[in-house]
């Protein structure tokens, strides 16, 4: 594509040294240096951990033969001068590659906690109502038969659009996306319209990135302006979410919750630990709803899903299909295993709220003792370690306290911070900090009537250490264990 074409989306862009070769044939778009080839268009991003000014010179080398920069630099190839480079990155991705979602009915989904799970209850419903669906996010992207792992929950703006693009030559409809509040710092959606957007909860996490909870909550909040989308289904029960359906003026809003008045509500009828049963109410239209996945932070998302697809014209007898055609969500609550006649669950829960729904939901129905194994990642928000320590010594019986991510920190450092909510509350747990020794340890006093979680890392497939990400996923590790034990 020619440049002179891929600039005509730009708002606000000066070119600089357009001279006879300014309209050349650009062959792809690169922001790291270490991958552009011949022909290409070097996107400069400033912030996070480097500036892209500083590597400009490198990729021109390495066969750039535009810029698109936020300041002049010495260079003499053609430079597109922007305000913000992140968001013109957005912008000229999507006229690369045809501005495919324009041509998708595109869904985002937002909040601390639940994206992925109200992602994959969506996409069923979807599915089920005859739609082909593509599911981006945490677990990575899925349609078809295609499924990428990303390194990312939302992926960068280059690489989304060739997906889009890619999807729509594969004949998906509906694109359901996790959005995260990263994301929408760096403007990674600039341009997308969305069909509809999500609101499913606002509590603690980040606050390594972000300044304060108040510069968190405004990168969420903005994926729900009216210029946004049409329609926001929000959670009626969360502060955060009160906030969004008052900025809106009740305007394209669609509430969901359980104890506060909604346009979506549930009455729960039945449970126990391996379902949950309810009447969900949409609008005064009713049915019963039988979900697989347990705990009351599940009604919510399932709610969220439910009424979005609702709006979306999907009938409530399709919806309820969907719900109960997910039996799991991976490495989210997901029961894995059974040993010593003790059900052994994996869960992402890796925020002191995602670890209080999740131990809460599992302690009411056990007879017998919650073992939990937990860590904190390392390099991010440290105001959450020993509350998370505090509460995993109120609901669970006994942890055993271990690595996650440790990153480049001393994963004992993390652990001792942790260990002080801890011993706040309790004296009973132990400290392994080797991960597959702590899950080993923690078989071994788990009994009939017991059951054992093993937090933070959910479906990961890595650990990451001083840099490296070596392989590891705690439900081959659980197996690998058990299968040696018997």
């Amino acid at each position: 594509m020619r440049l002179s074409k891929m600039l005509e989306g730009l708002v606000d862009a000066t070119v600089i040294f357009q001279g006879k070769d300014f309209d050349r044939e650009i062959s792809g778009i690169f922001h790291d240096s270490r991958f552009v080839r011949n022909s290409s268009l070097f996107i400069c991003l400033t912030g996070g951990k480097t500036d892209g000014h500083n590597y400009a010179l490198e990729a021109v080398q390495s066969g750039a033969v535009a810029l698109v920069v936020e300041r002049e630099l010495p260079i003499k190839v053609p430079q597109v001068l922007v305000k913000d480079t992140r968001e013109a990155m957005a912008c000229l991705s999507s006229t690369f590659y045809g501005n495919p979602a324009r041509r998708l009915k595109i869904i985002g989904i937002t909040g601390t906690n639940g994206k992925t799970t109200t992602a994959h209850l969506l996409s069923s419903i979807l599915r089920r109502a005859g739609k082909n669906v593509a599911v981006v996010g945490t677990l990575g992207v899925c349609y078809g038969q295609k499924r990428v792992l990303t390194d990312m929950t939302t992926p960068d703006p280059i690489e989304m659009h060739k997906f889009y693009a890619d999807m729509l030559a594969c004949g998906v409809e509906y694109v359901v996306e996790e959005v995260s509040a990263h994301a929408l710092f760096y403007k990674k959606d600039a341009g997308i319209r969305y069909d509809a957007c999500i609101f499913t909860n606002l509590t603690q996490d980040h606050l390594d990135f972000f300044a304060d909870m108040q510069t968190y909550k405004q990168a969420k909040t903005s994926l729900f302006s009216l210029g946004r989308t049409p329609l926001a289904v929000v959670n009626a029960d969360d502060d955060c979410g009160r906030e969004i359906i008052a900025m809106r003026g009740a305007r394209g809003v669609v509430s969901y919750g359980l104890d506060t008045p909604a346009d979506c509500f549930a009455v729960l009828t039945g449970e126990d630990i391996y379902s949950q049963r309810f009447m969900m109410n949409l609008d005064d239209d009713l049915c019963r709803v039988s979900l697989k996945l347990i705990g009351k932070h599940n009604i919510y998302n399932a709610l969220a899903a439910s009424a979005c697809a609702y709006k979306l014209g999907v009938n409530l007898a399709t919806i309820a299909c969907g719900l109960k055609e997910v039996d799991n969500v991976n490495g989210r609550l997901e029961r894995v295993a059974e040993y010593n006649g003790a059900p052994i669950f994996v869960d992402f829960a890796h925020t002191p709220d995602g670890l209080k729904n999740s131990l809460s939901t599992l302690r009411k129905y056990l007879r017998g003792r919650l073992v939990c194994v937990f860590g904190c990642g390392g390099n991010r928000d440290k105001s959450k370690r020993q509350e998370m320590g505090r509460i995993a010594a109120g609901e669970a019986n006994f942890c055993v306290l271990t690595s996650d991510n440790p990153r480049y920190e001393d994963p004992l450092d993390i652990i001792t911070e942790i260990e002080k909510g801890y011993r706040a509350i309790s004296r009973d747990y132990v400290i392994v900090p080797d991960r597959e020794k702590a899950i080993e340890y923690a078989l071994g006093v788990i009994g009939d009537g017991d059951a054992l979680i093993l937090a933070g890392k959910g479906g990961e497939d890595t650990q990451e250490i001083m840099g490296i990400k070596y392989p590891f996923n705690d439900k081959d590790i659980l197996r690998k264990i058990i299968s040696k034990e018997q």
